[in-house]
C-alpha cells in the first residue's frame, strides 16, 4: 500500500475522473455558463497558432455540425466567430468560393488537395 501525501483517498480519485470523463473526452469547455468556461488562449500564446497535425481534427473542433453544409465564406466566418487559428481561417478563405462542404473532412481534403494553400 502507497502512502503518500495525497489529501484525498482512491475513492474520490476515482470520483474526480468520473466527473471529468465527459470533458476529457470532448476536448472543450463543459459548462453551461459562459462565466465557467477558461479563457480560450490568446493569439501570442505558445501552441496557440500551430494547427493540428490533421486538418478534419482543426476544423471540426472549431465548427459544430450545425455550421455544414456551408461554402467557404460561410465557414470561413464561423471559424473566425470559433476563433481558430488564423492560418487555418486565412486556408478556408482562399478556398474556391462555388464549393459546397457537407463535413470538416471535406474541407480537411479541399485542404490537402492545395486549394487552401498559395
Amino acid at each position: 500500500m502507497q502512502r503518500g501525501s495525497n489529501p484525498v483517498g482512491p475513492r474520490r480519485d476515482d470520483e474526480t475522473k468520473h466527473e471529468l470523463q465527459g470533458y476529457l473526452k470532448s476536448g472543450r469547455p463543459t459548462h453551461t455558463e459562459d462565466f465557467r468556461d477558461p479563457e480560450p488562449p490568446a493569439d501570442d500564446d505558445p501552441g496557440a497558432s500551430a494547427p493540428a497535425a490533421d486538418p478534419a481534427v482543426e476544423v471540426a473542433r472549431h465548427l459544430d455540425r450545425a455550421a455544414f453544409p456551408a461554402d467557404a465564406r460561410t465557414l470561413a466566418a464561423a471559424l473566425e466567430a470559433g476563433h481558430a487559428p488564423g492560418a487555418l481561417v486565412d486556408a478556408v478563405r482562399r478556398l474556391p468560393e462555388d464549393g459546397r462542404y457537407a463535413s470538416p473532412a471535406e474541407v480537411a481534403r479541399a485542404l490537402d488537395d492545395g486549394a487552401g494553400t498559395e
